[in-house]
């Protein structure tokens, strides 16, 4: 609530720069900043009596959507990569799949190993997990192991982080 917009009866006030002006009524409180062109908001509703404060309510507001921009600047979105293996992979087809996660890694995004079993290959299941304990390794010095390799279904996935 701003300026006129203040009904309640007595307010504790306090001033541009930080001071406190005590108890007064709102009217009183609105003449006061009035006098210095500046606006009255109330900051703390819930306190006995509500707490006031003089500022101009316009720069506030910029300030506040300055801040809020700066911070979404600042984000970085992290996107997850997929990478598909099958057990019975080839050395270079590996070595192609590991360059492909390794420039993902490099780029800042995750990586999601997916090693796909299809029809009785589950079964050797111990394969799979091999493979991507292979696939850390080679990874080790730009990647970490965020999620440890885990059989779902007829897919095994582990998901690798970029080391800060």
């Amino acid at each position: 609530m701003i300026n006129e917009e203040i009904r309640d009866k007595e307010i504790r006030l306090i001033d541009s720069d930080g001071t406190q002006l005590g108890i007064m009524s709102a009217k009183e409180g609105q003449k006061l900043a009035n006098a210095r062109n500046l606006d009255l908001v109330k900051i703390a509703p819930q306190a006995t009596p509500p707490v006031c404060r003089i500022m101009d309510y316009g720069k506030y507001k910029f300030e506040l959507a300055k801040k809020e921009k700066e911070a979404k600047k600042n984000q970085r979105i992290v996107n997850i990569k997929e990478v598909r293996i099958s057990p019975s992979i080839d050395d270079h087809d590996f070595n192609t799949k590991l360059n492909h996660a390794i420039k993902f890694l490099k780029a800042g995004d995750k990586v999601k190993v997916t090693v796909r079993f299809r029809g009785r290959e589950v079964n050797h299941s111990s394969l799979g997990q091999s493979l991507l304990q292979r696939f850390a390794e080679s990874t080790s010095d730009i990647a970490v192991v965020e999620k440890q390799p885990k059989l779902e279904g007829k897919n095994m996935a582990m998901f690798l982080a970029p080391k800060q």
